[in-house]
Order: structure tokens, then C-alpha cells, then sequence
């Protein structure tokens, strides 16, 4: 009896999941282009839908019955989620720099509500996201909203998509020449590879992990220089 109970928690779980992700899916579908950029003026017409997404973040806690994958995927999208709800709330703006409340940023504002607990951005992504999965793909599923940022997938994560999606984003990042410009023998690239050095070169060097998805062959003694960042917002 007790087993069947368990399998039927579990399933009922993996159900509410499914649904809630769908919800997700369609406001991204909606709302965000091909190459990750946000209409954001619609997109705050369905705030109703957004906050009911939310909502489920905040009431769902995980446990071991989740697999790696389905955490990975349940905390990226709550980090997209509660990004967008926070432009949006503060929209029309130019850049998620201008947002600062009790003079923190963004990234530092206590709003974020996972599993019954409350949390910032920074968290999230650092103490949770980063520790926890030990994945340096984290850094293009994450969106900050601004312009360098990898592009805001406009595909909800799921246990079944997110590696392939993961890997996807970090091919399609690395090989963008707006975000970097890879030659064989210097590269200028995002200024991500340098503030999370340590995220890509746990198992090699830089060049080797852009060697992973670079569709041109770096030399491994290449010049490596960091772009600036543009922090104006994704918008359409």
C-alpha cells in the first residue's frame, strides 16, 4: 500500500510538473524570438499567468526523489522566470542595472521564492545552481536579460530537454559573433568566460572548452582578450 501511495505521489508530481513547465513553455514561445529577444510590453500582459507559474515554484519543494536533471531544469527555469517578473514589474527600463531596491541590485534583492523559501538571484545562481550541479552549461541556460547575455531560450527546460538544450545554447553562444569573435589565433569573447574562469576550466583550459563547440579550431597558445559587456535590456 505504501508503495502504491509513493507511485502515485510521484507521478501526480511529474504531472504537476509537466503542466506547470507547459505554462512556462507557452509564455516563452509567446513572447520570446528565435534569437532570444523578449517583447516584453505583451509579455506584461500576462502577468496573471506568469505569477501563476511562480506561484508553483514557491509551493513545490524538492526532495531525492527528483532526479539531477529535473532539479537542474526546475531551478534555471525559476531563475528565468522570476528574472523576467522582475523586468517586467519595473518595465519600461533600459537596463536590469537600473533596478536597485534598499540600494542593492538586481541579482541581490530578496524576491525569489523556491520550495517555501525566499532567496535572491545571486543565490540561486551561486549557491544553488553552481554548487550544486557543478555544470558550466548553467551559465547559458541563466539569463540576465541584456543584450551579452547568452540568449533567453525561448523552450521551457524539462528532465528530458535540458541536456540537449544546454548543449545547444552553449554552441549557438560560443558561435555567435556578436557575443564572441573566434579566430584561430585570438579570441575576444564574452565577458562571462572570464568572471566564471573557474566554472569552464575545472577539466581544461579555456581554449580547450571552447574548443568542445567552436566551429573554428583554436590554437591552443591563441590570444585571448574579454569584450565589454552590454547591459541594455534583451528587448524586441
Amino acid at each position: 500500500m505504501k508503495n502504491f501511495l509513493l507511485i502515485f505521489l510521484l507521478i501526480f508530481i511529474d504531472i504537476q510538473m509537466v503542466a506547470q513547465a507547459n505554462i512556462f513553455n507557452e509564455l516563452l514561445q509567446k513572447h520570446v524570438s528565435e534569437d532570444g529577444l523578449v517583447d516584453y510590453a505583451a509579455f506584461k500582459k500576462e502577468l496573471p499567468k506568469l505569477n501563476q507559474y511562480l506561484q508553483y515554484l514557491e509551493k513545490t519543494s524538492l526532495d531525492d526523489t527528483w532526479s539531477s536533471n529535473q532539479q537542474k531544469a526546475f531551478y534555471i527555469n525559476g531563475y528565468n522566470a522570476y528574472t523576467i517578473a522582475l523586468i517586467l514589474e519595473n518595465y519600461p527600463l533600459k537596463s536590469i542595472l537600473d533596478i536597485k531596491q534598499n540600494n542593492q541590485t538586481a541579482w541581490k534583492i530578496p524576491f525569489v521564492k523556491i520550495g517555501g523559501k525566499t532567496m535572491t538571484l545571486d543565490f540561486l545562481e551561486h549557491e544553488i545552481l553552481r554548487k550544486k550541479f557543478d555544470d558550466p552549461r548553467i551559465h547559458v541556460g541563466v539569463n540576465c536579460a541584456s543584450i551579452s547575455c547568452p540568449k533567453l531560450s525561448n523552450v521551457a527546460f524539462t528532465e528530458q530537454n535540458i541536456e540537449t538544450e544546454l548543449e545547444r545554447l552553449m554552441l549557438e553562444f560560443v558561435n555567435d559573433s556578436s557575443k564572441n569573435n573566434i579566430s584561430k589565433d585570438i579570441v575576444k569573447i564574452s565577458a562571462i568566460f572570464d568572471w566564471f574562469k573557474a566554472d569552464f576550466t575545472k577539466n581544461s583550459s579555456l581554449i580547450a572548452f571552447l574548443n568542445q563547440y567552436s566551429k573554428v579550431k583554436i590554437n591552443p597558445n591563441a590570444k585571448i582578450q574579454f569584450l565589454e559587456y552590454d547591459w541594455n535590456i534583451n528587448k524586441q
